[in-house]
């Protein structure tokens, strides 16, 4: 089904083919981009990790927050103003803010751990251990 996609010449994959369809569906709304960050999340048996790419993030720029079954990632970009006025041939970088949430409802939010190296946040998130539902014998009267 994907080979039948009509693909631009810049367009190599179906995500570049997305991207600019986001692109010129929303045009500059949103600060040029209303995309999330990209995430990876594989399944280790006894936890989940989530791998997220913030590429020129400060670590103190992003904010993971636990509300109730779900884990929000946030982070802001802040807009540097510069005192000289550069004429930009062409200027692609943006700032604005990002907002992902994620259900945790199987993971034990106590014992959520947090890294960031060179451009990615890493989650570790145990997993709930599963508990068989009780079982019982009804009586018949």
């Amino acid at each position: 089904m994907f080979d039948l996609m009509p693909f631009g010449h810049n367009e190599k994959s179906l995500f570049d083919y997305l991207d600019n369809f986001e692109r010129s569906f929303f045009g500059d709304a949103f600060g040029g981009s209303v995309s999330q960050f990209r995430t990876d999340i594989v399944d280790k048996g006894d936890k989940y990790i989530l791998q997220a790419e913030l590429p020129g993030f400060a670590k103190e720029d992003i904010h993971i927050d636990v509300d109730g079954d779900y884990l929000v990632i946030h982070g802001e970009h802040n807009a540097q103003v510069e005192e000289n006025h550069h004429k930009f041939v062409r200027k692609e970088r943006r700032y604005g803010s990002f907002s992902r949430s994620f259900n945790i409802a199987n993971v034990k939010a106590d014992a959520i751990s947090a890294s960031y190296q060179n451009g990615i946040l890493e989650l570790t998130l145990p997993k709930k251990e599963e508990t068989p539902p009780p079982t019982r014998q009804i009586d018949i009267k």
